[in-house]
């Protein structure tokens, strides 16, 4: 099972929240407390990341099948880049479990680039001799700005460890940067909200995306890139609880 945190108790439809690549639950506090005001959220270290379980696969499928095992009953699915894609592995293989799906500034494609630099970042890090976070943050080299204090967020001082399975991560990144052959679609109210300075969102994907998810609406927030939810966390809260709204 994976590891999660609930925040409040309201009565309205639950809302499961999945994270990305590098990402944990932790992530997400600020953003699930203002969401739970209406509604009862529920977010999720995924496999081989944060306080989940490690496991020697990390497909689209199996995160997919690890989402639908938190759920007890349909709920609204918001995912985040990779957890983005395991949420609309989810709609498309348990229809039954989601309510209704939003998916942040990913596509159903396989994209062409790689995340295996952070990890080699973090691989370069001498967790036996590191004892703060900056010292750390001076071994993992040259990397876009922000990304090593995010990557930062991983590190556990206290037992020298990161709390991301690498060896995994690495050895199924092209299963990560891909999406799965999967027939079928989900019929459900779908909204694709991107960063409007991102480009992992095109009107180019929308073809396959339309033909996956026949309901699908696009948002974009104005100024956000990649990293819309914490760029822009207002806007970002505020197009969600309309949607689902």
């Amino acid at each position: 099972m994976l590891n999660t945190v609930t925040y409040g108790d309201a009565p309205g439809p639950p809302l499961l929240i999945a994270h990305g690549l590098f990402g944990s639950a932790r992530n997400w506090g600020v953003l699930a407390k203002r969401l739970s005001e209406a509604r009862r959220v529920v977010v999720v270290d995924m496999r081989n990341h944060g306080f989940s379980e490690w496991a020697a696969t990390h497909s689209y499928e199996d995160m997919a099948a690890d989402l639908a095992a938190v759920l007890d009953a349909p709920a609204d699915v918001l995912g985040h880049s990779m957890g983005g894609k395991a949420a609309m592995v989810l709609a498309l293989q348990a229809p039954d479990k989601v309510r209704k799906l939003i998916v942040a500034d990913i596509a159903p494609v396989t994209y062409r680039h790689t995340q295996m630099g952070p990890i080699a970042a973090m691989r370069r890090v001498d967790l036996t001799s590191v004892t703060t976070r900056a010292e750390a943050k001076a071994q993992l080299g040259d990397l876009d700005p922000g990304i090593d204090d995010f990557l930062l967020q991983n590190l556990d001082l206290k037992d020298k460890r990161w709390r991301l399975n690498l060896d995994v991560l690495a050895a199924e990144m092209d299963k990560i940067i891909g999406f799965p052959d999967l027939s079928g679609s989900f019929d459900g109210p779908t909204l694709f909200l991107s960063g409007e300075v991102s480009t992992y969102v095109s009107t180019d994907h929308r073809g396959t995306i339309k033909a996956l998810f026949p309901k699908a609406q696009f948002a974009c927030i104005p100024g956000a890139s990649h990293w819309l939810h914490a760029e822009k966390p207002r806007e970002f809260v505020a197009t969600v609880s309309t949607f689902l709204g």
